[in-house]
Formats: structure tokens, C-alpha cells, sequence
């Protein structure tokens, strides 16, 4: 082989490894933007969860002390029964 034959193998090799090495890199962008892309989907859908959950529980806590309002007015209603009944005996 003659040295023309062997500059033109090492660039056909040196082409094919750039090449390689691009494609590769812009795989791994890609992959990485969707992964990127997929962890912000999640997290948004976390976030959503959690304020779901907030205002489940701050509901929740709002009837907890609407009943504990009750409750305490029925055990005023009961201790004046209870009186009443006392002194009817």
C-alpha cells in the first residue's frame, strides 16, 4: 500500500470515530433532556398531590372544629338536663 492508500484509511477512520463521538453526544443530550423533561412532569404532579393533600386537611380541620363546636354545646344541653332532672327528683 502506498501512503496515499493509508492517509485515505486513517481519515476514513478518523471521519467514522467523529462521527460516532456526534451521534453518541446527541443521543446523550436527548436522553438527558427527557429525562430532565420527565423529572419536571413528576415533580409538578407531586407538587399537585401535596396541595390536594393540604387542602383535604385544612378542610378536615375546619369540620373537626365545627363538631367540636357541637359537641361542646351538646354537653351543655346535657349537663342542664342533667340538673333539671336532679331537681324534678
Amino acid at each position: 500500500m502506498s501512503d496515499t492508500d493509508w492517509t485515505q484509511v486513517v481519515g476514513t477512520i478518523g471521519i467514522f470515530a467523529l462521527l460516532t463521538s456526534v451521534i453518541t453526544v446527541i443521543i446523550w443530550q436527548l436522553a438527558s433532556t427527557r429525562r430532565a423533561k420527565t423529572l419536571l412532569v413528576r415533580e409538578h404532579e407531586y407538587r399537585k398531590i401535596a396541595e390536594d393533600g393540604l387542602a383535604t386537611q385544612q378542610s378536615i380541620e375546619r369540620r373537626l372544629a365545627e363538631l367540636d363546636e357541637h359537641l361542646a354545646e351538646t354537653r351543655t344541653r346535657l349537663a342542664s338536663i342533667e340538673r333539671i332532672l336532679q331537681q324534678v327528683e
